[in-house]
């Protein structure tokens, strides 16, 4: 069972700005990035503005990952929600005990379960004040 933690850059609509920047500062190689119109199984009811946002990206530097989003059009990033960490597995079980475990006396900012990006995905702030994404790769991501 693999078991990664990746920074999860929280953009104000600039994200394919800033993966421009760290393509050139850090050599960063862009594995994959989605809009939010190109969102599989999400209806049909974004504004342009939001469509063209980046709804996620992945960066590769030397052997470790960035991921990026944009916050919808308008949006403010709270403070401490600027970078974030993503746990990633490739078990949806092992996810939810993640989440389960970092949500104690802390804060659920979206419950854990199946979205159209991922078999078991959740948002948390633990009790300390730190935002996890606890992410459940598709078996067919690598």
């Amino acid at each position: 069972m693999t078991v990664k933690l990746t920074p999860y850059f929280n953009m104000e609509g600039n994200a394919r700005e800033a993966i421009e920047f760290y393509k050139q500062a850090l050599g960063a190689e862009v594995l994959s990035i989605i809009t939010y119109g190109e969102m599989p199984g999400m209806p049909n009811t974004f504004t342009d503005d939001l469509k063209n946002l980046v709804a996620h990206a992945k960066l590769r530097v030397g052997e470790s990952e960035l991921m990026f989003s944009d916050a919808p059009t308008g949006s403010t990033i709270p403070k401490g929600k600027q970078v974030t960490i993503c746990i990633s597995t490739d078990n949806v079980e092992k996810s939810k005990r993640f989440f389960e475990a970092l949500r104690q006396n802390g804060h659920v900012n979206m419950p854990f379960g199946e979205e159209a990006f991922s078999p078991g995905f959740g948002d948390v702030t633990d009790k300390f004040g730190v935002t996890f994404q606890i992410y459940t790769e598709s078996e067919n991501e690598s």
